[in-house]
């Protein structure tokens, strides 16, 4: 993906004003790696999705961990699109890996430790002589520091990409601030997550620099948020952006068992836990091995926008759409196109499910009233789901179904 892409995708303002400036420094940032761990819950994806087998998936693929995930729940077809060059290369490394696997270890080893020198050794003996080129490309093409992006896979991967160094940065912070992030893995119940948030992270917010630094929209680019976003989020509670993100990480922090949520520790730990019973995304379970192994072959990967992907689909040939935040980015022409083609697509009983950083609806007098009365918008599931997601960094789960009956 070229800046250039992602910049229209994102732009809604004059090139030379702040708001296009902003926006033009969104896209450069998002131009790379950016998310080694897709930060949505594929527990709530597949609770609203409710997926059969065969069903046709289309769903930005991000860091594939939900693309890989939802094999646990049947064996369905899994289109998974995204403009990013990088999680294209990301996703088809995961298969062919898959491919070349013959136990769950291997799998967790490399892509949950993601630590060892073992997997760079792995991926030159098993991996890359069946990996598609520009993908073995990406992966062996160097970085800023000379070293193949493979080592990544060596050297923690989920510290890196746009959110794991983000992540990083934030630890560093708190630390000079008083704070310890770390420090919340050492609750051995959620009363204890909360006395250890309220020692180690809640006065961080209170400091002048955090309060100066959250004022800049570029300072969020690192959580994926570009600058329509970042508007909805300082719209959406009392003290604007600094209290929605206290509400979000206290949720975090706070609202699950961290024993249990991955989200939390690797934002609190950067990395998963260890051990029998660690909490990962479910394609790294061990029970998930087999079945995700032997469906993999459903998945395939396509560097395109979700509506140019879908303009070349038949009529009613698809059956879920995952759109992630996707839509927090979308002009109102945007939505309205991304739309017809999800109606053209989508078979009877088709379910659409998205994010969005605030608590709102989103698509009520944006999409045309002819495409959008087509759906049925379930709220109450919706908000349940999102009171679910364990990831706790979002305001709006959505789940449409398309009137009429599944297949």
């Amino acid at each position: 993906m070229t800046s250039s892409d992602l910049g229209l995708a994102v732009r809604r303002s004059k090139k030379l004003s702040k708001a296009g400036m902003l926006e033009w420094l969104f896209a450069r940032a998002f131009s790379g790696l950016v998310y080694p761990q897709i930060w949505e819950d594929p527990i709530v994806d597949m609770a609203a999705l409710q997926l059969k087998a065969d069903d046709h998936v289309v769903a930005i693929a991000s860091g594939s961990c939900n693309i890989l995930s939802y094999l646990t729940a049947a064996p369905i077809r899994v289109s998974a699109v995204d403009l990013n060059a990088a999680h294209i290369a990301l996703g088809r490394l995961k298969l062919a890996a898959l491919a070349r696997m013959g136990e769950h270890e291997s799998l967790l080893r490399f892509f949950g430790r993601a630590d060892r020198r073992d997997n760079v050794a792995f991926y030159d003996r098993e991996i890359a002589p069946h990996l598609d080129a520009v993908s073995r490309g990406y992966w062996e093409g160097r970085g800023l520091n000379g070293r193949r992006r493979i080592h990544l896979f060596a050297n923690g991967f989920h510290r890196y990409g746009l959110l794991g160094r983000f992540i990083g940065t934030g630890h560093v912070l708190a630390r000079l601030l008083g704070g310890n992030p770390k420090a919340m893995l050492a609750a051995r119940d959620m009363a204890e997550q909360r006395a250890l948030y309220d020692r180690h992270l809640a006065p961080v917010f209170e400091r002048r620099l955090v309060r100066w630094l959250v004022r800049q929209p570029a300072s969020l680019y690192g959580l994926g948020i570009p600058p329509a976003q970042y508007k909805a989020l300082a719209a959406d509670g009392e003290d604007g952006i600094l209290g929605a993100l206290r509400l979000r990480l206290e949720r975090l922090a706070c609202g699950f068992d961290l024993k249990e949520n991955y989200f939390a520790q690797q934002a609190f730990g950067r990395r998963y836990g260890e051990g029998p019973g660690a909490a990962l995304p479910p394609y790294l379970q061990p029970q998930n091995f087999a079945a995700v192994k032997a469906r993999a072959s459903g998945v395939s990967y396509h560097q395109n926008a979700v509506t140019a992907f879908l303009a070349d689909q038949p009529a009613e040939s698809c059956d879920a759409y995952v759109l992630l935040d996707a839509q927090d980015w979308m002009n109102d022409a945007d939505l309205a196109a991304l739309w017809s083609q999800i109606t053209r697509t989508a078979r009877p009983g088709a379910r659409v499910i998205f994010r969005t950083a605030a608590d709102e609806r989103l698509l009520p007098g944006r999409v045309p009233a002819a495409i959008l009365d087509q759906w049925h918008y379930d709220e109450a599931r919706s908000r349940e789901l999102c009171r679910q997601d364990r990831s706790a960094i979002y305001g709006g789960f959505h789940l449409y179904v398309l009137a009429g009956q599944g297949r």
